[in-house]
């Protein structure tokens, strides 16, 4: 029984520190200068400097795929 109490806290633990690392935030580039991006972004204030942000870039739906 002790066993199973643990391992449940431990999970709950797991969870809640997952979602609050994997947030979302939405952004709009403005200029690109080089190495250099300036995006302006919705809930800016939950950044500061020195995090590491993962960027993915919006497809763009042009090309067809061709088959045999």
């Amino acid at each position: 029984m002790k066993k199973g109490i643990v391992s449940v806290l431990l999970a709950l633990t797991f969870a809640v520190s997952t979602v609050a690392v994997a947030a979302t935030v939405t952004c709009t580039v403005d200029a690109v200068d080089g190495d250099k991006v300036t995006m302006t972004c919705k809930k800016a204030d939950s950044l500061k400097a020195g995090d590491s942000v993962k960027v993915k870039a919006k497809k763009s739906g042009g090309a067809a795929i061709e088959g045999c």
